[in-house]
């Protein structure tokens, strides 16, 4: 029985998207410590000034999907209240959407959250510091697979060599789709759910450039329903994150910033681990530039951990901005197919300074 879809990984993708036995997993990115809100809700408020705004796209298997290839951009805006003392509370929004392949499997999240911030030592006029800080969100989740865009072996003519989806039937029973908008008429099933995370965080400053910080995260507290057949009780596996990291300076002008970060959801666990060099001239407007080398580890069913990619990173530090690139270099079993060609990253972060020096709050550099 042959089974033809332009590139075997959307063929993955589908099945991903349709049986009742593999759980849905989620998108992640390689500069997770450029997506604060998506890595951890406690993140909120966490920046030297009044708000932030962030974006970040990422472009993967475009060596394979050619015009297809996996597309996730994110975007997220926090803002830092003063309550009492050195305490503050955050709110923050957060946007996520991420497509795969020909058959437009598309996943979109929206979440509001909240953070409380406690300063366990060290006051705003000094450079050591240390900040508990727990954070919460709540938002909605979508998924829609366009069935219109997929054929199956049941619709392979043997007369041509070549499928024929419009003058052959699939044969298959496609779902209507369920949550709030179904099955529409162009074939696109589509769900919503509703999506609780969860989240600390822990950091303390020791100096200008000395930090130290550790985090944890819970994503999909309520393990919403994920399945497009209606009589189906797949749920989407709560994800667990755990991330530390800090810097360390070298000199007055270079630091180093290594982080280590490990996710799982259901049976996948990956990690990434490694870290970038600042170098600072430390004028009035600041110019910084940092390089990296990171690598991830991911498991393979009953087959144990393995090295993944390692990921090139940079980013340009102007004043309130910083602009991050990182490139995938992949060295799993997929590299003579992709010819080593991964993923590429691009983020956008900007901070509005502070006004005033009076609820000014010190953070680490992620």
């Amino acid at each position: 029985m042959k089974i033809k879809i332009t590139g075997w990984l959307v063929l993955f993708v589908c099945f991903l998207a349709t049986t009742n036995e593999v759980k849905a997993q989620d998108p992640q990115y390689s500069q997770f410590y450029n997506a604060p809100l998506h890595l951890n809700p406690a993140m909120m408020g966490v920046y030297p000034g009044s708000f932030r705004a962030a974006v970040i796209y990422r472009d993967q298997w475009a060596s394979i999907l050619s015009d297809r290839p996996y597309r996730t951009i994110g975007a997220s805006f926090d803002m830092r209240f003063h309550i009492a003392g050195d305490d503050y509370v955050s709110a923050g929004i957060n946007l996520m959407r991420d497509e795969a392949g020909s058959a437009y499997f598309n996943q979109s999240t929206a979440h509001i959250g909240a953070a409380y911030m406690k300063q366990l030592g060290g006051n705003r006029y000094s450079t050591n510091d240390q900040y508990l800080i727990a954070g919460a969100q709540f938002g909605f989740g979508q998924h829609s697979l366009d069935w219109d865009k997929l054929w199956f072996s049941q619709q392979f003519d043997y007369n041509s060599n070549l499928p024929n989806p419009d003058g052959i039937g699939s044969g298959e029973s496609i779902p209507g789709g369920s949550g709030l908008f179904g099955n529409s008429a162009d074939g696109t099933s589509t769900l919503t759910y509703t999506d609780f995370n969860a989240g600390l965080l822990y950091y303390a400053l020791f100096g200008e450039n000395t930090s130290i910080y550790a985090g944890a995260s819970l994503a999909h507290l309520n393990s919403p329903r994920v399945s497009f057949f209606d009589d189906s009780d797949d749920v989407l596996y709560m994800r667990w994150t755990g991330h530390v990291g800090g810097e360390f300076p070298f000199s007055d002008e270079f630091s180093f910033l290594p982080a280590l970060y490990v996710r799982g959801q259901g049976p996948s666990l990956n990690s990434m681990f490694g870290g970038n060099v600042r170098y600072s001239n430390h004028d009035w407007n600041e110019l910084a530039i940092r390089a990296g080398l990171w690598s991830r580890l991911t498991n393979k069913l009953d087959d144990g951990n393995h090295l993944d990619a390692l990921i090139v990173s940079a980013i340009l530090e102007v004043e309130s901005w910083n602009l991050g690139f990182s490139y995938d270099v992949n060295i799993s079993n997929l590299n003579d197919a992709t010819n080593s060609r991964g993923a590429f990253e691009v983020a956008l972060i900007y901070v509005h300074p502070d006004r005033s020096r009076r609820y000014k709050v010190n953070c680490p550099k992620f």
